[in-house]
């Protein structure tokens, strides 16, 4: 059955560009080994998509509205649902000094950011650098090779994909409870840590108000524990005293050693976000810019 618009699913999949084969995106481990993609730190597992949203191409988002859980595909997406077409107008000769102090040590085809742009060295020569501020992949024609690995259905799913979507945990570090109209997400040390981390919660909170139903509060939960170690008690004393095991004592025996430091073990904040309006939000999300990301490569 086709998948209405919003609808959440995992999607596996391999984009290459069609004239040369080349492997530019993948969520899957053994293809990214075969081209230069490959990354030892990050986790390749199907990605979280909202059909009919934009988070993904133009033309991939309109063929995923048509496809099932469990189907597999090839999609040629053409430059207008892509990435676009070339524009030379986005291609700027500037002076080489203009890129500070490593100008002497840029080659063509290197990746530069100037201006709050990026952009691809195509020439150099006089003390002048070409920049094209054109995405690489302008004007090619994409195949992507698609397996819609599951439909995510339950509020619980739900709200694990979304914060993975947005933070970098796995599945056991995607803590959270969803009780009555609350939901209260836990975030480790490491993760209060993350630079922008008040903006991911921004964005977390407006995801999980407008795909999850009867939420109206949601609480980040910081947790902190104790760096200092505990401390450890001597064993207990012995003695040769035989105790004949008929006879019985009314006394009390206290532990061999106490000691009244009391360490807490953790600390937590709490920070509440409120559904402004009713228990589903009508906040948008707004689409991920698959050509930022490809901007960085």
């Amino acid at each position: 059955m086709p998948f209405d618009k919003g609808s959440l699913i995992l999607l596996d999949y391999t984009a290459r560009i069609k004239d040369n084969g080349e492997i530019f995106e993948t969520t899957i481990e053994e293809d990214a080994k075969k081209s230069n993609l490959h990354d030892p730190s990050r986790t390749y597992e199907p990605r979280l998509i909202s059909v009919g949203e934009g988070w993904v191409l133009k033309g991939l988002d309109e063929a995923l509205t048509s496809t099932d859980v469990g189907q597999k595909l090839s999609i040629e997406i053409s430059p207008d649902k892509g990435f676009g077409e070339r524009d030379t107008n986005k291609v700027r000769m500037i002076p080489q000094r203009k890129l500070g102090e490593k100008a002497n040590e840029i080659k063509i085809g290197d990746v530069v950011e100037l201006d709050d742009r990026t952009g691809i060295i195509r020439y150099i020569g006089s003390g002048r650098v070409q920049i094209d501020y054109n995405h690489r992949l302008a004007s090619r024609v994409l195949v992507y090779d698609v397996n819609v690995v599951k439909k995510v259905d339950t509020n619980d799913d739900k709200i694990k994909y979304l914060l993975k979507r947005r933070l970098p945990i796995d599945d056991e570090k995607a803590k959270f409870e969803f009780k009555d109209d609350t939901v209260v997400i836990e975030l480790s040390e490491d993760i209060s840590l993350l630079d922008g981390l008040q903006i991911i919660k921004k964005a977390v909170s407006s995801d999980i108000f407008k795909f999850v139903d009867g939420v109206s509060k949601i609480t980040f939960q910081e947790v902190y524990l104790s760096q200092k170690p505990k401390e450890t008690l001597p064993p207990s004393a012995t003695t040769n005293e035989t105790v004949t095991p008929a006879a019985t004592t009314n006394e009390t025996v206290t532990p061999a050693a106490t000691t009244n430091e009391t360490v807490t073990p953790a600390a937590t904040t709490n920070e509440t976000v409120t559904s402004d309006t009713s228990p589903r939000s009508d906040t948008s999300l707004r689409s991920e810019s698959a050509s930022k990301s490809e901007n960085k490569k």
